[in-house]
């Protein structure tokens, strides 16, 4: 359903968050496809959904969904933006899968089995230097929290290899879970967004990391450099 709509006209287009946070009937209408899957094969679990699916379940479990991870990069399409789906538990993140539809790439996880990228294993790239790492990030859509974000830049760009910014969490994650960037951090997300791709570099092999102070963040990077980058940029 996305790829048919992709590069035609947006429809249904509304402010969330901002002016510049958007929500668009493609995003309503992925998250009503798979809520309507859930319910049907798996009506025990719960769920929370970016548009405002949600349900308690009767399980222990919960599925985490964004429908459309990058819809700005979908209204202008820019070809860079995903569908995140993740089941946790009492001990957290149990199945993680972010499809991204136009690369026909599905990147998967399950606890304790490892990640793969249609099919096939991967694993973080193993870097210990920062200088020369390529680091994937966001930016939130509150001016003030872009202001802060921006200022940070400043001691950070210095530091690395260079940054990166897509535009879409889950494949940030995913895309560091297989190697193509060496860490990951950004502050302000919700737990559809890294749902999946918390999981995905987990069993790649790399760690995850919360980082303290308001608003929530995350830094993700393989196990030699994900303390250098944690105190970079927390």
């Amino acid at each position: 359903m996305l790829l048919e709509r992709f590069g035609g006209p947006a429809r249904g287009v509304d402010p969330k968050s901002s002016a510049t946070d958007l929500v668009s009937d493609a995003d309503r209408e992925a998250e009503r496809l798979i809520a309507e899957m859930l319910a049907d094969e798996r009506p025990d679990d719960g769920l929370l959904a970016e548009e405002g699916a949600e349900a308690s379940g009767a399980s222990d479990r919960r599925w985490l969904v964004d429908p459309l991870d990058g819809t700005t990069n979908y209204l202008y399409g820019y070809p860079a933006w995903s569908v995140s789906v993740a089941l946790e538990d009492e001990r957290g993140g149990l199945v993680g899968v972010v499809h991204d539809p136009e690369r026909e790439e599905t990147f998967t996880a399950s606890r304790g089995a490892g990640a793969r990228l249609n099919g096939t294993p991967i694993a973080v790239r193993r870097h210990d230097r920062l200088e020369t790492a390529l680091i994937a990030t966001g930016f939130g859509y509150a001016s003030a929290l872009r202001a802060d974000q921006a200022s940070a830049l400043v001691a950070i760009l210095p530091r690395v290899r260079d940054l990166r910014r897509g535009g879409s969490a889950a494949l940030d994650l995913a895309w560091l879970a297989c190697g193509r960037v060496d860490g990951y951090f950004e502050r302000g997300l919700k737990q559809w967004d890294w749902g999946a791709g918390r999981l995905l570099v987990a069993e790649a092999g790399g760690v995850v990391e919360d980082l303290t102070g308001e608003p929530h963040g995350l830094v993700a990077a393989g196990p030699e450099l994900v303390e250098e980058l944690r105190r970079l940029v927390g």
